[in-house]
């Protein structure tokens, strides 16, 4: 009688928690990312977490902490000199913690937002997107771990094999060197042990295109990952979202490459000295990074100016929905897209396939943009009253935590504290912002009972 007791009040408990985070499911996501940030800054204060005597000041360790649980990349301090193994083995924790807790919280949120539209519209959306009930959660975070499990081990497996047959490393170096990269760039963070990150490897097929395979397996998104799994071989069943996400990759993709290859062909401090196909790699692996992990295989400082924009741009589009790539998400590009089609045909609504795209779901596509845009502005012109660096230096710098890249032209470091700590605010809304925003817009969204009258704007 008093174990039922017990286990009906642990129900309890737990209906009433459920019932709270449905009401604020952006406070509760903020809250946990900003407490374990905190957490992960006080166990890199440590002094064990240090490789020096020396203590480790406030403002790296927030800054370090923000950007492994956003999982970003950016860093002011040298990750392999400067940490200890324990101290990496931590920030390791931390990418794996919020990677994994972007694709859980990515999904439930959109559970949770299922539950709170009409009847009609939530059969439409399940059957649309094949997602399950919120009854079934705990197979959700499990496919959710199993996936990304298995990910990473088949990344660390190739990638400590490269480093024990070709780089002589010994097998438990070569296998903390496979499991930390593999953990990096499947949660998209492009923490490496290196000083120049992975430049060393520019030529080498199997560390960069194990790597590639891993930021792009993570950055597609959990739902589109588990329908390409079960469906690869029918593109013709696949959902909108993994329609829309596929070739907006692949356009991208495919795009950066190009953009990359042509800007950079001649040039001696990136492709130039580079023989044909250790162009194309670089070039590949330089437009699959913008998605958003901030490894690089070459010098994002000497590249050209043009190659820092296409890298801005790429970068503010991000990866898919629900999965470790920040950004807009390609998902909202496609939407634009559609949106500006239709309103250049003078159609009335907008048609994506043979699905019409609802008017609520296009203000979220637009309000996304333009408070992402804003924020971006923002921070760019506060980077520039704080610091001596050029608009297209601080751009870059901006853009690629907004979007938790990693990507740097090099002056990280160089900030002053308060440019770090804003880099770190701009990184922790970057991750949580998108993800919140667009859940609260869409659980906001009323019925109006009534219509006022229409009014005339001029346009342009």
């Amino acid at each position: 009688m008093r174990r039922a007791s017990v286990v009906s009040g642990i129900t309890t408990v737990m209906t009433i928690g459920a019932s709270a985070l449905l009401r604020h499911p952006a406070r509760a996501v903020v809250s946990g990312f900003a407490l374990v940030v905190a957490a992960g800054a006080a166990g890199l204060m440590l002094p064990a977490a240090s490789a020096s005597t020396e203590p480790v000041s406030l403002v790296t360790a927030l800054f370090t902490a923000t950007s492994a649980v956003c999982i970003t990349g950016l860093v002011v301090v040298d990750t392999a000199a400067h940490w200890s193994v324990f101290g990496e083995i931590l920030i390791a924790v931390l990418i794996q913690i919020g990677g994994l807790g972007i694709m859980t919280v990515a999904t439930l949120l959109t559970l949770m937002v299922s539950r709170r539209i009409g009847l009609r519209a939530r059969l439409s959306a399940q059957a649309e997107t094949k997602t399950a009930t919120m009854t079934g959660l705990p197979r959700i975070v499990r496919n959710v771990l199993l996936f990304s499990l298995v990910c990473e081990s088949a990344a660390a497996l190739v990638l400590t094999g490269r480093f024990m047959l070709a780089y002589d490393q010994p097998p438990g170096r070569a296998i903390y060197l496979g499991v930390f990269h593999a953990i990096s760039a499947f949660n998209n963070a492009g923490f490496a042990l290196w000083p120049d990150n992975l430049m060393r490897f520019v030529t080498d097929p199997w560390i960069c295109l194990t790597i590639a395979a891993a930021v792009i397996a993570g950055g597609l998104g959990f739902p589109v990952a588990f329908e390409l799994l079960r469906g690869w071989r029918r593109p013709r069943h696949w959902t909108m979202l993994t329609r829309i996400t596929v070739v907006a990759t692949i356009i991208l993709l495919a795009a950066g490459t190009l953009v990359f290859l042509a800007a950079e062909w001649h040039n001696p401090a990136t492709l130039g000295p580079l023989h044909d196909p250790g162009k194309l790699l670089a070039a590949f692996f330089t437009a699959v990074m913008p998605r958003t992990a901030g490894f690089n295989s070459l010098d994002i400082a000497q590249m050209h100016h043009s190659s820092w924009l296409a890298t801005d741009v790429l970068m503010f589009i991000g990866g898919g929905s629900a999965g470790t790539a920040g950004g807009i998400k390609v998902t909202t590009l496609g939407m634009l897209a559609f949106i500006a089609w239709a309103q250049l045909r003078g159609e009335p609504q907008v048609n994506i396939g043979h699905r019409r795209l609802p008017a609520a779901t296009q203000r979220q596509a637009v309000v996304l943009t333009l408070l992402s845009g804003g924020l971006v502005t923002t921070a760019t012109y506060l980077l520039l009253v704080l610091t001596p660096h050029r608009l297209d230096q601080v751009l870059f710098e901006a853009v690629s935590a907004f979007a938790t890249v990693g990507l740097s032209t090099g002056i990280t470091a160089d900030l002053p504290a308060t440019a770090h700590l804003l880099l770190a605010a701009l990184m922790f809304a970057g991750r949580v912002g998108p993800l919140t925003l667009g859940s609260a817009l869409a659980l906001r969204e009323r019925t109006r009972r009534y219509e006022l009258p229409e009014t005339t704007m001029i346009v342009g």
